[in-house]
């Protein structure tokens, strides 16, 4: 029986932990979700792991370090801004969330031994970008990498074309054969608009020892230990996925699957 790398998030208020190290097929990453309804708060220690915090939805104070940022957030829906606010916290990190209004929070985090400095990320910094053409077109924004304080995690947010492929060709990430492709682990987060849309998620590897293809729908996610992958949406629907990644080398060193390369 083959593993299951898709896990499904169920609302619930609070932190609500997705993938752990230890317990999933991950070493490298940790993701999961907080949500709150306006008024209420949540204490978050980040233990020894950098940790970016994606608003999803709403808007939140976050106190740290003896200040206070307010009005963190820029939207109702990933779908309503693509420019997405978001902030980072160092390892050892005490902080506290104050729900403006309903949020929804991505928690993305990963080991590291460094001490950095807490970071505010407005949209304004937020680069977006058209990659691939149709019918492989995707915009992407680049939220976390090495121009922010994190020194491992790379995050950003993809929105398919209606109907499109993203991260085609396949590629993989998973072998230290530097500068061409790094070993980084990688975990996507779906939504759609309308909310009962679905997008089909492919890994595989060379040998066929690893053949997935699961239907992704609002709040699943992804792991991606090692393999090619590959993503499709449906038409008639807005396709989003938070990507995360972290590894040996931040940013992106991988390899195209050399059967489908022409196609790029």
């Amino acid at each position: 029986m083959s593993y299951n790398y898709k896990k499904s998030y169920k609302s619930a208020k609070g932190y609500t932990p997705l993938c752990k190290i230890g317990e999933c097929s991950l070493k490298k990453l940790e993701f999961g979700i907080i949500e709150l309804d306006g008024g209420e708060s949540l204490d978050f220690y980040t233990a020894d792991k950098e940790t970016a915090f994606i608003m999803l939805k709403g808007h939140c104070n976050v106190l740290v370090n003896g200040e206070k940022w307010e009005n963190v957030g820029n939207r109702q829906s990933v779908f309503e801004n693509r420019r997405a606010e978001s902030f980072y916290m160092p390892i050892e990190q005490n902080l506290t969330v104050e729900a403006i209004d309903a949020i929804k929070i991505a928690v993305c985090a990963t080991p590291i031994t460094e001490k950095t400095e807490p970071q505010l990320l407005r949209a304004d910094r937020v680069p977006l970008k058209m990659l691939g053409r149709v019918p492989f077109q995707r915009e992407t924004s680049f939220l976390i990498d090495g121009t922010t304080n994190a020194k491992v995690l790379t995050i950003g947010e993809g929105y398919c074309t209606e109907g499109n492929w993203a991260g085609f060709p396949p590629h993989k990430h998973d072998e230290d054969n530097m500068p061409t492709e790094c070993i980084a682990e990688e975990i996507y987060y779906f939504l759609f608009d309308p909310e009962q849309g679905f997008g089909v998620q492919c890994m595989y590897t060379e040998d066929g020892s690893l053949d997935e293809a699961y239907r992704v729908k609002s709040d699943d996610l992804v792991e991606f230990p090692y393999g090619y992958h590959t993503t499709v949406s449906t038409p008639g629907y807005q396709s989003y996925f938070l990507w995360l990644m972290a590894g040996d080398y931040q940013g992106f060193n991988r390899k195209n699957d050399p059967d489908h390369d022409w196609v790029k």
